[in-house]
């Protein structure tokens, strides 16, 4: 396969995301902010999810990273196109059910409250597990080492560190109604985890 198709994909599939989270984010900021727990070790995972999200970019406009190209295949190419549009659905449905409750970091915002409707009454954390789908079909699709897989592996290290702070913050800030949602709702995959 003509490795074109890959990189259309992800241009794509970047700009669909960009398209879903900017009037999300424009409506959020918006809102002041109450409370917030945005400190160094945040700003550092976000800097390096920027930076695994961007990295497919010089893979396209550049020969930087040709040395770890391989050949295209079709059937981790289409499972991957199937990864990046569940994802991206999944990413807009969960935007979409926050509303203004949405940050990009780990703050909460006048008038927050906890959202446990739509997507957000199978999974504690649909946006994580959207931009894991992403980001796994970013590495089916792209055939390089580098950046195929360069988001996956931010991504990873921004969920393994983060996630416990959110769920914390959560907890201060709801209390027993957000530990009885934990109760009754998975962390990210319905029924398992």
């Amino acid at each position: 396969m003509n490795p074109w198709y890959a990189k259309a994909a992800i241009l794509v599939s970047s700009i669909v995301m960009v398209v879903i989270r900017a009037p999300h984010g424009q409506r959020s900021r918006r809102v002041k902010v109450v409370k917030s727990r945005k400190g160094q070790l945040e700003n550092i995972l976000l800097t390096l999810a920027w930076l695994g999200f961007f990295v497919p970019f010089l893979w396209i406009t550049t020969r930087l990273l040709a040395f770890a190209d391989f050949p295209l295949r079709p059937v981790p190419f289409m499972a991957g196109i199937l990864c990046l549009a569940v994802g991206l659905w999944l990413f807009h449905r969960s935007h979409a059910d926050l509303g203004t409750n949405w940050s990009i970091t780990l703050e909460v915002r006048e008038g927050h409250r906890l959202v446990t409707h739509g997507i957000y009454r199978h999974v504690r954390h649909p946006m994580y597990l959207a931009l894991l789908l992403y980001s796994l079909g970013q590495t089916l699709v792209i055939p390089n080492w580098v950046a195929g897989p360069s988001y996956l592996v931010t991504f990873g290290v921004l969920f393994v560190l983060r996630v416990g702070p959110e769920e914390r913050l959560m907890r201060d800030e709801f209390g027993k109604d957000y530990e009885s949602y934990v109760a009754r709702t998975r962390r990210l995959v319905p029924g398992l985890w």
